[in-house]
């Protein structure tokens, strides 16, 4: 039954919303590139299946950052992430990353940006990439430097902003004036809210206008938010094993996202740190249909409102559901 239900996953078209460069680089590149062996790229880059909380998790960044310092580093992973998604068959990704973390060793966050956009366009598969601003005291100047380059090269393989960071500790509420500027100049931006933080923080990402919210899943924690969300047609980025991992919930039978799709809420399935959380689409997909009443049909609608969230053309998202069909 599982080999027959992986199959069908595997033949359909997948879309990725909600994916960190950072945490997703394919493991395949780290053994070849740096030798490491398994126990280690266990210990610097894949946490634990449940960790004290997502500060833990986050600590699982430190390595993959390190080794993405470079031009040629951040090409050749981003070309390597990009084709293990084609080998998926996943037909559109939204990357995110926070250029600020890559200018250790000189580059500026436009030779950053630049870099993974020269070497998006070595493979064939659809992507764009969200540039995160982040949470914390100290990155105000960089998050507006930030926010002027997802400017200047929105169309040009940028579609969006975001915000990401340590979101119990750094309010979503405190980054209004930020989402100000964003608005002003025209850029799209979803927000990560809802995941360390609960309903306050997806009411703040609410009233900045957000139309995505990165996890969001602590919405259950309120009816009332819950009909604001879809009502309004707010999409969630929803990342199951991440979750997991994280303490939100106990496993994917308890996990929020049936309660939140039979609700009406638009939801979509995303793996959020494919290395990190040592999955991919097709782990997820599978384990939702194993654990909850979702069907695949379920998956395909949820694909669906992937493409309509998606921070693509009207045209582009039409091209993109023709290649989808009803059981």
């Amino acid at each position: 039954m599982e080999n027959k239900l992986l199959e069908k996953i595997k033949k359909m078209p997948k879309v990725e919303l909600h994916m960190h460069l950072d945490g997703s680089i394919p493991i395949s590149y780290v053994i070849n590139k740096y030798n490491l062996k398994k126990e280690e790229i266990e210990k610097y880059m894949i946490a634990d299946d449940k960790c004290k909380n997502l500060n833990d998790y986050l600590e699982k960044f430190d390595y993959p950052i390190s080794i993405m310092q470079t031009k040629e580093q951040l090409q050749e992973i981003t070309i390597a992430l990009l084709e293990e998604l084609k080998r998926q068959n996943v037909i559109y990704v939204e990357i995110r990353f926070a250029p600020q973390f890559h200018t250790n060793k000189g580059m500026s966050q436009e030779d950053v940006i630049r870099a993974v956009i020269e070497a998006k366009s070595k493979v064939d598969i659809k992507s764009n990439f969200i540039l995160c601003i982040m949470r914390g005291k100290d990155n105000i100047k960089s998050n507006y430097e930030t926010v002027d380059l997802a400017k200047k090269y929105l169309g040009k393989g940028v579609c969006a902003v975001d915000l990401a960071g340590a979101e119990a500790v750094f309010k979503t509420k405190d980054y209004k004036e930020i989402f100000e500027y964003v608005k002003k100049l025209k850029i799209p931006f979803t927000i990560h809210a809802g995941e360390a933080d609960g309903v306050e923080s997806i009411k703040s990402a609410i009233d900045f206008g957000a139309k995505r919210i990165g996890h969001g899943v602590r919405v259950v924690e309120s009816e009332n938010l819950m009909r604001e969300v879809k009502n309004n047609n707010i999409t969630l980025e929803v990342c199951p094993t991440s979750n997991i991992q994280t303490c939100i919930c106990n496993s994917y039978s308890t996990h929020p996202l049936e309660t939140l799709y039979k609700f009406g809420i638009l939801t979509t399935i995303n793996t959020d740190n494919m290395t990190v959380s040592n999955t991919s689409l097709e782990n997820e997909y599978l384990n939702i249909l194993k654990y909850t009443n979702l069907t695949n049909n379920d998956l395909i609608n949820m694909n669906k409102n992937s493409i309509r969230a998606a921070f693509l053309s009207e045209k582009e998202k039409r091209e993109l559901l023709k290649l989808y069909w009803e059981e």
